[in-house]
C-alpha cells in the first residue's frame, strides 16, 4: 500500500538508489505515522544521507517511491517538497554567514506555508516573527544574539538556527540530520526538551543520528540501515538486542551499543 492509511504521514516504498555501479539504497521500505519520532541509524556509509536526499528531493530514486500524505513525491524538486510540509536540517550547517541570525529565517517566512503565521504581512513583521522563533529555540534576545552574524555563532546556536528555519516553514515533518553531532552533553540536554515540545505540537520527527543514547530517549521507533539495506524496523529496545544490528555496528560476537 502506498496511500494515506492508518495515520501514515510518510511512506518509503521499495526505495533504491544507484550511483553508477554503487548501490546506495536497496529496496528500502518503512513508514512513519503522524506525530511519531522515528530514528534512522546505521554505520557510516549505510545509506542514511542518501535516504534523506531521496525523501527531500535532492536525489531522484532509481526505483521505488516516497509517499507524503498519500502523494508520490519522488522526483519532486526540493522547494516543492519543502512547501508541501517536509523540512530538513543539514549535518553540515549551511547558514547565510554574513547575515544576522534572524535574517536567515526571512526566506522561509516568505514561503506559502508561512503565510499562516499571525501578522506575517510585511518584511518588518517577518523580522519580528523570526526573532520570536529564535527566542523560542533558545536565542537570548536580551543579549542580542539574534542580531549577530550567523557566521560568528558557535555550533550549538547554528544547530538551533537550522531547527528555527524548519519551524519558520511550518513543516509537518522535520528530518534532522545528526542534530546532536558536535554538541556537548549540556547543549544536547537543552535541545531534547525543544524537540519534545515540537513533537507535542504535532510535528513528526525523523532523526538521523549517531548519538544513540540520546536518540533512544526520544524515538518511538528506529530503522537500521547497513550497506543500503534495511536490517531492522521496530522499537529501540529490540534494536539493541538484535544480532544483525549489533554485528553491523561492532562485528560478530560483540556486545553493547550505547
Amino acid at each position: 500500500m502506498s496511500g494515506k492509511e492508518n495515520g501514515t504521514v510518510l511512506r518509503v516504498e521499495r526505495l533504491s538508489k544507484m550511483f553508477g555501479g554503487v548501490v546506495a539504497l536497496n529496496d528500502v521500505t518503512f513508514e512513519i505515522k503522524k506525530g511519531d519520532i522515528l530514528g534512522v541509524i546505521g554505520p557510516n556509509g549505510s545509506g542514511k544521507t542518501t535516504l534523506i536526499n531521496c525523501i527531500t528531493g535532492f536525489v531522484k530514486p532509481t526505483h521505488g517511491g516516497v509517499y507524503f500524505n498519500g502523494t508520490d513525491i519522488s522526483g519532486f524538486t526540493p522547494h516543492k517538497i519543502a512547501n508541501m510540509g517536509i523540512g530538513r536540517t543539514f549535518q553540515v550547517v549551511r547558514p547565510y554567514h554574513t547575515l544576522p541570525a534572524y535574517k536567515n529565517l526571512i526566506a522561509p517566512l516568505f514561503s506559502a506555508r508561512a503565510r499562516h503565521f499571525p501578522g506575517s504581512g510585511g518584511l518588518g513583521n517577518r523580522g519580528g516573527i523570526a526573532i520570536d522563533i529564535l527566542e523560542d529555540v533558545g536565542f537570548e534576545r536580551d543579549a542580542r544574539v539574534p542580531y549577530k552574524p550567523a557566521g560568528d555563532l558557535p555550533l550549538g546556536y547554528l544547530k538551533r538556527l537550522e531547527l528555527a528555519r524548519c519551524i519558520a516553514l511550518r513543516s509537518d515533518v522535520m528530518i534532522l540530520d545528526e542534530v546532536f553531532s558536535g554538541l556537548s552533553a549540556a547543549e544536547i540536554a537543552s535541545l531534547v526538551p525543544l524537540l519534545e515540545r515540537l513533537n507535542m505540537d504535532g510535528v513528526t520527527l525523523i532523526m538521523v543520528e549517531h548519538r544513540l543514547k540520546e536518540l533512544f530517549t526520544l524515538a518511538s521507533k528506529v530503522v537500521v540501515l547497513s550497506f543500503g539495506v534495511k536490517l531492522f524496523e521496530g522499537n529501540s529496545d529490540d534494536a539493541l538486542k538484535d544480532e544483525k544490528v549489533k554485528e553491523a555496528y561492532f562485528g560478530k560476537g560483540k556486545e553493547g551499543m550505547i
